[in-house]
């Protein structure tokens, strides 16, 4: 496996200190997880275009953005425009997502698909050579703070063999409830990129968290 990513949540982190709050997590990451929801799809409303086009103003770090809407196509032109670099959109709202793989691609977007606890892993295994990435959520999708659902690991255990046994570029995210007790679990499973909202930002020294954090996954 490669060596393991850290990708703090924003959902969790102060928006009214979020650009220092960046600022000190930047060297110590690898990309920022955007949660992008509509309040039809997952319940909840989060941030949208101006939020992320004024934290590329001040980061360089990759954003994978997560897209919890029901109609994540219409946002991909602008979602470039304001600085993703990845968007990830459910298979429960695209069960065949290669037209929407295809213009992602074409605004310049990697591409991700995400899977629910409850979707098996039957459901992506026809579109793994699609993806940059495959997200499996170990929370249900729209709150932060949620705990770690341990009986999705086998579905991650199971898009790792498979990724590997056809030599796929693919990344695996664990998205929810990851915190060091629950790191190397995923890590063991299989997991390249670890989504931390709460264990981060929630953090009195998010900085020592993530150090924490990453001698968990690489114990």
């Amino acid at each position: 496996m490669k060596p393991a990513s850290i990708a703090p949540s924003i959902l969790a982190a102060d928006f009214a200190d979020l650009g220092r709050q960046v600022a000190g997590i930047e060297a110590h990451v690898e990309m920022l997880h955007i949660d992008v929801m509509d309040g039809h799809f997952v319940p909840n409303l989060s941030l949208g275009m101006p939020v992320i086009r004024s934290l590329r103003a001040v980061t360089e770090l990759p954003f994978d953005c997560h897209l919890m809407t029901t109609n994540p196509d219409s946002y991909l032109d602008e979602l470039a425009e304001a600085g993703a670099t990845l968007v990830t959109v459910h298979l429960e709202v695209f069960p065949d997502p290669t037209k929407v793989a295809k213009l992602a691609r074409a605004a310049g977007l990697g591409f991700g698909l995400v899977l629910n606890p409850q979707t098996p892993y039957e459901a992506v295994d026809p579109f793994l050579e699609i993806c940059d990435m495959v997200v499996i959520m170990s929370v249900n999708p729209g709150f932060g703070g949620q705990g770690f659902i341990e009986s999705v690991l086998p579905k991650v255990k199971k898009t790792r063999e498979v990724v590997d046994s056809r030599a796929l570029r693919v990344d695996i995210q664990i998205d929810g409830g990851i915190t060091p007790a629950t790191a190397p679990l995923a890590r063991r499973a299989g997991v390249d990129v670890f989504v931390a909202g709460t264990s981060v930002f929630g953090a009195s020294d998010p900085v020592a968290a993530i150090a924490e954090l990453r001698a968990a996954i690489d114990d």
